[in-house]
């Protein structure tokens, strides 16, 4: 900071106040001695600090020991700069170092002042938390610095030369002892047509040959989808025997689509359906974009199995969402380890469009690769659980989810088998499980059965939980078993699941019947 900078602070209306526009130095120096009655740039600069010092004081302590140095050292070479190499003498003989001790006596009473001071709770657990914080940025950045560099590893993917022109592509093998997880991959080959097409809620897949399907992923440059997100990773999964294929279509620079999208095109024409994860939704909508947009023939469509649909109906039941790696690791058993985060994807291909090496990209391949092999795994594992009826150990809120699926699909039988395995768990999960059961039981003719499952929810349910199941149980009385009295003592008890006119109205009408029979 030069000397005029700083006789520019010094002049200054002082902490929270308006600053003076700067003045030129012999302007300040002069005013300064006309109004003081010095004649030296050393007097000016000591009644200046003196000044400044005493307007502080009220403030606080603006003045510390590095400050007061720094008002001693930045004046002296600025006026050094400006020729005046006799300031430093002056200001000592003018009393400067004595300012300094003063400066560093006031400074120390006030820490003595603060410290003895009572201190509020409230700061202290602030100061802890901050220092606790400090400590963990501490260790992570340590952690950090002593973590081993990657080595640069090359891109696996090969140029091949197809009918349709260059396509890059990587390819693996795996055997059909393969495993991801606890689940075997080659069990997808053992599903029945009829139970997926229950699982699905999609009677078109009861025909569908599951041999020569085609499992499908996309990494794309973004997840907004339209004409500006591109699929950069093109991963198909299929199987060759009870071998499992895995080829990944890269695009190493834009503008090079149209092969990769033939050559997909070819692939889609030999498979009997798609398999996909949010592939109805996302992938296959963006790659008909892309196929339009580069004047490539749109495939025929192919019948399209959505396991995200399939796993919130079963999984729904335990609250944690349908996240694809989520099931992966609590359904499969199968964790990754320094997986990539997918809202990095993006980034690392514009990076290696740019010009990086493309061992960034190593991790998103096997990330994508892991994705196939997870669908082929995870559809095996649905429908083998499905096949089971719930006489294998299950969770209890997935049997309730596929007891749900049954019903929906139109099979009772099934759907029972799970429901009363589900009811086993008692609590939430086995109320509704036993409300399931009911309503198949009623739907059958057998009313009976049907009471007998409300009744028992009602041993599960808590204090509030009851009021539907006292409805269920009030038609099936009224209108199933014709037991008017059963019906209105549960009637009486439905209220806080009725509008009070509905509920005033079921209660006349049971009391009208009654008195009717009575009479």
């Amino acid at each position: 900071m030069d000397l005029k900078r700083k006789l520019s602070r010094l002049t200054s209306a002082g902490p929270g106040g308006a600053r003076a526009t700067p003045a030129p130095v012999n302007t300040v120096v002069e005013a300064r001695a006309e109004e003081a009655g010095t004649t030296t740039i050393a007097e000016v600069l000591v009644e200046a600090l003196r000044k400044r010092l005493s307007m502080d004081e009220a403030v606080g302590p603006a003045l510390d020991v590095d400050r007061s140095d720094d008002a001693l050292r930045e004046p002296a070479q600025g006026a050094a700069v400006h020729g005046a190499e006799s300031v430093a003498e002056s200001a000592a003989a003018s009393g400067l170092v004595d300012l300094r001790e003063e400066a560093r006596r006031r400074f120390a009473a006030r820490k003595a002042d603060v410290a003895a001071a009572p201190v509020d709770p409230r700061v202290e657990s602030l100061r802890q938390m901050l220092s606790f914080w400090a400590e963990r940025q501490g260790t992570a950045s340590a952690r950090r610095a002593v973590a081993p560099v990657p080595e640069p590893r090359a891109l696996p993917v090969e140029a091949r030369t197809t009918a349709f022109g260059t396509v890059h592509v990587a390819e693996q093998v795996y055997p059909p002892e393969h495993h991801h997880g606890m689940a075997p991959v080659a069990a997808a080959l053992d599903v029945e047509a009829r139970l997926v097409a229950s699982l699905a809620l999609h009677p078109e897949l009861e025909s569908v040959d599951f041999t020569r399907m085609l499992m499908l992923d996309t990494e794309t440059t973004g997840l907004a989808g339209g004409t500006g997100t591109v699929p950069f990773l093109v991963g198909l999964a299929w199987f060759e025997g009870r071998s499992l294929r895995v080829q990944q279509l890269f695009l190493r620079r834009m503008g090079e689509e149209a092969p990769m999208l033939r050559l997909l095109a070819e692939r889609m024409a030999s498979s009997s359906c798609l398999v996909t994860y949010n592939g109805k939704s996302f992938d296959w909508p963006l790659l008909r974009t892309r196929f339009v947009l580069n004047r490539v023939p749109v495939p025929k469509e192919l019948p399209h199995l959505d396991l995200l649909h399939c796993a919130r109906r079963v999984f729904k039941h335990r609250g944690e969402g349908a996240r694809l790696v989520h099931l992966e690791s609590k359904v499969l058993g199968h964790h990754r380890v320094d997986d990539v985060d997918g809202a990095l994807i993006p980034e690392l291909y514009f990076r290696f469009l740019r010009g990086t090496d493309g061992s960034e990209l190593v991790p998103v391949l096997e990330h994508n690769q892991k994705d196939l092999l997870l669908l082929a795994a995870l559809l095996g594992d649905l429908v083998r659980r499905f096949r089971a009826e719930g006489t294998e150990a299950q969770d209890p809120r997935d049997l309730l989810g596929f007891a749900v699926v049954a019903e929906r699909a139109g099979d009772a039988d099934r759907a029972l088998a799970f429901a009363k395995a589900a009811a086993e768990a008692g609590g939430n999960v086995g109320i509704e499980a036993l409300a399931v059961a009911s309503r198949l039981c009623r739907r059958a003719g057998d009313c009976e059965s049907a009471v007998a499952h409300l009744q028992r929810a009602l041993t599960f349910a808590r204090p509030g939980q009851g009021a539907t199941l006292h409805l269920s149980l009030t038609k099936l009385y009224e209108h199933s078993l014709k037991d008017l009295s059963r019906a209105l003592y549960h009637a009486r008890l439905a209220a806080p699941v009725e509008l009070p006119a509905d509920h005033q109205l079921r209660l006349e009408r049971l009391e009208r019947r009654l008195s009717r029979q009575g009479a």
